[in-house]
């Protein structure tokens, strides 16, 4: 049985690392606050663009498939620290299964890994990143993310990559996110509507011309969105682990706070039943 001592030092313990955690959870809390407005204005943007695709109906060079090259990107975005419950761990293994998948299918895949996290498993696995892209996972910018969106698209339209496929945390709610898996390139058609296709818009200068300015704005602000919907999971799956690490640490300390309080208590009454045994025998 621990003495008394020993257990006043991890009840001293437990106190420290309740500050820390409690600490952690204010700042993801906070953190999460942010990027959950990001994303969420950010959406409706996006949703626009897509929605003035399908009016225009027409598909454009980067919805048609290339010719097979057997070369596959295949970009996971995850955090750059720990302490985020299942964050990581979740991208990381859709990720190696789908890089399992495709290698079975004969396909040769590079992975382009946002966040240190992935990037240093998937290097363990055989694969590195093809590029370092940590910043983006700390900081999501826009720049970054069209940087990161032109290079995927050059690769693609030289016919260097045959797909690009992205994987990351979708912000669900503060207690859920979703691993999704979806492709970028080629990009899949926005469905037209039955009112588009009996009324036909009219576009100016041309749908092409339109296209060709729209199109890579679309791309660029894809990435950019999935930047924020991971950072927002992210924030989001912390803030969740910090307060269950809070409320285990406060069960802990409630236990320890006891067993000290009644290895005290036995203390006390084993030196009153000395002194006064003591007392009768003299």
């Amino acid at each position: 049985m621990p003495s008394l001592k020993e257990i006043k030092g991890r009840i001293g313990s437990v106190k420290s690392t309740l500050k820390i955690t409690s600490a952690m959870k204010l700042v993801a809390s906070a953190k999460l606050r942010k990027a959950q407005t990001a994303i969420e204005n950010m959406l409706p943007y996006e949703q626009g663009l897509h929605r003035i695709l399908a009016e225009v109906g027409a598909r454009g060079p980067l919805a048609e498939a290339r010719a097979a090259s057997g070369k596959v990107a295949l970009v996971a975005f995850a955090s750059n620290s720990s302490l985020c419950g299942g964050f990581n761990a979740n991208a990381i293994r859709e990720t190696k299964a789908r890089v399992k998948e495709l290698t079975e299918e004969g396909k040769e895949v590079t992975v382009i890994a946002v966040g240190r996290r992935i990037a240093d498993s998937l290097a363990k696995a055989g694969y590195p990143s093809a590029a370092d892209l940590t910043r983006l996972s700390a900081k999501p910018e826009y720049d970054g993310a069209k940087e990161l969106a032109e290079s995927l698209r050059s690769g693609f339209e030289s016919g260097e990559y045959e797909r690009v496929e992205l994987i990351y945390n979708h912000f669900v709610s503060a207690a859920t996110q979703k691993v999704t898996r979806e492709q970028y390139l080629p990009m899949v058609p926005a469905a037209e509507t039955q009112a588009q296709e009996e009324n036909p818009p009219i576009v100016e200068p041309s749908k092409e011309e339109v296209l060709e300015a729209l199109l890579p704005k679309v791309l660029n602000l894809k990435i950019y969105t999935v930047l924020l919907d991971s950072a927002a999971a992210e924030h989001a799956a912390r803030t969740v682990a910090m307060q269950t690490a809070t409320d285990n640490g406060d069960k802990v300390l409630q236990e320890l706070t006891l067993e000290y309080n009644k290895g005290r208590q036995q203390k006390i009454t084993s030196e009153i039943l000395d002194l006064v045994g003591g007392q009768q025998e003299s």
